[in-house]
Parts: structure tokens; sequence; C-alpha cells
């Protein structure tokens, strides 16, 4: 049985961030579920499905096995036994993952192969809904957030090194309306689990909030 950190928060928290570098501290398997939906698409597009045939790829979701693991720390994506990591990237992968992951029977082909990831290995795992809804018995789950001025202001600086044109107030508007959103939603809404801990990471550094979760971790 395998043992389960779940971290969900709000946008622009640094769940990503935090959970990968949480799992090469305790040597857990970072579930990248991004990674997982690409690979679906290679698998779709090696069966020459059409991303509109939504029947067909409905059908193609029961042969698929899409397998992480981490070979000198490095993750590498497996599907059907085979290591397609380098092809995850493309344009053409790209676009296939973004029209098919929102074929309700992708999600739940992808749901049920990250449960199975999590009885099997060590996994953390981040999202909206992981504590609450996708591994609501996990051994562990953190609600990872900071005010939405911190959260603003972090990506505004990441934009700003990239070279990107930002503007601070519409990335703050940004993220207060995607609160609101993934909030109220009527699937899966982001909520704090009731025994989730709580880590605010507003006026703490990064290896501050990775050590405070490796704390609460075995």
């Amino acid at each position: 049985m395998g043992y389960n950190v779940a971290v969900d928060g709000p946008a622009g928290a640094g769940k990503s961030t935090i959970a990968k570098l949480v799992a090469k501290e305790k040597n857990y398997i970072y579930v990248d579920t991004g990674a997982m939906y690409r690979a679906m698409a290679i698998h779709f597009l090696q069966k020459g499905i059409s991303p509109e045939a939504t029947e067909e790829i409905a059908h193609a979701c029961q042969d698929a096995n899409v397998t992480i693991d981490y070979e000198d720390g490095v993750q590498q994506v497996y599907l059907n036994g085979e290591n397609v990591t380098s092809r995850l990237r493309t344009e053409e992968v790209g676009n296939m993952a973004s029209k098919t992951s929102q074929i309700p029977a992708v999600r739940e082909k992808l749901l049920e192969l990250q449960r199975g990831l999590a009885r099997e290995k060590d996994v953390i795992m981040d999202g909206r809904d992981i504590g609450t809804c996708i591994l609501p018995e996990a051994d562990v789950k953190i609600y990872l957030t900071a005010s939405v001025e911190t959260r603003a202001t972090r990506r505004f600086e990441e934009l700003k090194e990239k070279g990107v044109p930002c503007d601070y107030e519409e990335i703050a508007r940004d993220i207060k309306e995607r609160d609101t959103r993934d909030t109220n939603r009527e699937t899966a809404p982001l909520r704090k689990a009731d025994d989730a801990y709580l880590v605010d990471s507003s006026d703490m550094t990064i290896e501050e909030v990775v050590k405070t979760i490796c704390g609460y971790c075995k």
C-alpha cells in the first residue's frame, strides 16, 4: 500500500513547485497529471482517432495504461510499457491533450490510473480536489495557500523575468476571479479538507514551506 500526500490550494500558491521538492526530499513520486493527459493523447494519436470522435476515444481508454516512474531523479512516463517521455512535449500531442482532456471518459480513466499509482507507490499529488475527491484517504493532506497579493506578486515577477509584458492589477484581478470560479464550481469545488493542514506561504520562503510539509510526512 502506497503512502499518499495530497496538496490542494488556489491558483498561484506554488503547489507544483513545492510538491516536486517534497517528492525529491522524501523520495516520493510526484504525480504529474498533465503528463498523464499527454500520454493518453499519444495513445489516441497512435490509434488515428480524431479528438472529436468522443465515442472512439472513450472505447480507446479501456486499453490504455499510463504510469510514472523516476530514473536517476528524472521523471519517465510510460504508455502500455513504452517510455513516451520524449514525445510528450510535441505540439501535436499538446493539441490532442488539450482537446481530449475535457472528455469525461478520459478524466475517469486518468482518475482510475492516478488512484492505482497511489495504491502501489508513495506519491505526492497536487491540484484543486486531490484531498477531497481524488485521494480522500490520503495519509497527509495539505492546503497550501497565500494571499492574493503574494500570489499576484510572484506571478508578476515570474513573467517579468521571462520578459513577458504584464500588469500587476490585471494579474491580481485574474487570480481573484479564478478563486471565485474554483470555489464555486459545481463539480469538485476547491475547498480545504477537514483533516488537511493549512499552510499559508505568504510570509514563507520555498525552503520553509518544504520543511513544514516534510514535517507532517513520514
